[in-house]
């Protein structure tokens, strides 16, 4: 069970990694790159539904939950590189350079984990305003979506409730 749950989870991590660099992100256009963003963002939040509905049903809340973060997380920092590569392609001003797909998802990681090496800055008030943006959803990723799929685990674990006593069953 643990190695299917590990198999599941990097062959979801490389599938996603896989498609992001794939994408051709240096031929879309700003409007291109938001809705890209915005779509993005609402599946990461219907994912994140979904993945604590799971937890909840799981015999193994905690496994399943460990897959959950190492699926959303990576779509979640995915999504901000791409927009990242896509706003250095518009203009080379945005970040002083243009980014490709590795640099974009080195920015966005280390917006993510507040390291911050200076090495790419956003240059303009657009990419500040995204990178703010990634920020802010960084407090709440990190605060709301873990509170929310830790709290899936605590319940899947109790052995009162209605999902429980199913698994019990089963």
């Amino acid at each position: 069970m643990i190695a299917r749950a590990v198999l599941r989870t990097v062959g979801s991590a490389a599938a996603l990694v896989a498609v992001y660099y794939a994408l051709p992100l240096n031929h879309s256009s700003a409007w291109g790159a938001v809705t890209m963003l915005v779509i993005g963002l609402v599946v990461f939040v219907g994912l994140v539904a979904f993945q604590v509905r799971t937890i909840l049903r799981s015999p193994f809340p905690g496994l399943r939950a460990i897959e959950a973060l190492t699926t959303s997380v990576p779509l979640f920092l995915l999504l901000f590189a791409s927009a990242y590569v896509v706003m250095a392609t518009m203009s080379a001003s945005n970040f002083g350079e243009r980014l490709t797909h590795t640099d974009g998802l080195y920015f966005a990681v280390t917006v993510f984990s507040t390291v911050g090496f200076g090495d790419i800055a956003a240059k303009t008030e657009a990419a500040r305003l995204v990178v703010t943006g990634q920020i802010v959803a960084d407090f709440v990723v990190l605060g709301l979506a873990i509170k929310i799929i830790l709290g899936a685990v605590s319940r899947g674990r109790q052995p009162g409730d209605a999902d429980g006593a199913q698994r019990i069953h089963r």
